[in-house]
């Protein structure tokens, strides 16, 4: 059964209202679904990777939730720069009265949760990080000369980059393809705007600095399998946080987060 037609992605849509938020002018509007109990006051936000929307994260919001976590997964608008999205971030846990929170990222999501823990470390707003399949310098893709001219590229040719990393003709187990063609459905449903913007964030020049993040609880998490992240980004990323927690999952895809049942260990 394809994903966004399981019963427990229908169950989402129906007991998660999803909830538009403009910020700033009215082309800056965030998409957030908030699951768990509204008292909890530091709730953990799941940030999608490129071709992820706010619903990407559906199992995590159920799942924790029923067992009395407040989890938001949220999609967000236009921004060219790391640092744009962090003051909008920044304004959105503003507007939803949220002094501190975890953040749970996967690729795109972890970088942009690592900066953003580094914009706010002197008035910190982040309590720990989990990182799946994430990375600390954009370096690390091949697109990044290409950078400033993404904005010019015609949403077909886009989603062509993005795509390549989702397993081509690998045969793959059913579940696996399933949340591949989940993912493409996401992928389909983001404008051109909204694409060119976050492979600019993704492709652009910049890195995490880390020694400004190594009092935080950090957990990372990695695929085995199909996965964009190279060994070697990988290996960076552990040995930038020499005292994080790791998990390993031997399979799952590149969109693991929909294929394998994922047990989030209860924030730091």
């Amino acid at each position: 059964m394809e994903t966004d037609m399981s019963l427990e992605y229908l169950s989402f849509r129906s007991n998660i209202p999803c909830r538009k938020i403009v910020l700033d002018d009215s082309e800056k509007v965030w998409t957030i679904y908030d699951g768990g109990p509204k008292t909890v006051r530091s709730p953990l936000i799941c940030l999608p990777p490129v071709s992820g929307t706010a619903d990407t994260f559906f199992q995590q919001v159920l799942g924790l939730g029923a067992k009395g976590y407040r989890v938001i997964s949220l999609s967000w608008p236009v921004y060219w720069s790391v640092n744009e999205w962090c003051e909008g971030f920044r304004k959105l846990l503003d507007f939803l009265q949220l002094d501190q929170v975890h953040l749970f990222g996967a690729s795109l999501g972890g970088f942009l949760a690592q900066k953003f823990t580094e914009y706010t470390h002197r008035c910190p707003r982040v309590l720990s990080l989990i990182l799946c399949n994430s990375f600390t310098d954009t370096s690390v893709f091949q697109y990044g000369d290409s950078a400033p001219f993404l904005w010019m590229l015609p949403s077909m040719v886009l989603k062509k980059m993005v795509m390549g990393n989702f397993g081509g003709e690998k045969m793959m187990e059913p579940v696996v393809a399933d949340s591949v063609d989940f993912m493409v459905e996401r992928l389909e449903s983001l404008s051109q705007a909204e694409l060119a913007s976050r492979l600019t964030l993704n492709c652009g020049s910049s890195y995490v600095h880390v020694d400004k993040l190594q009092q935080y609880c950090i957990t990372i998490i990695d695929v085995f399998d199909d996965c964009a992240i190279a060994s070697p980004v990988s290996e960076d990323m552990y040995r930038s946080y020499p005292h994080a927690s790791m998990a390993h999952l031997k399979n799952g895809g590149m969109i693991f987060l929909l294929s394998v049942v994922v047990i989030v260990k209860k924030p730091c």
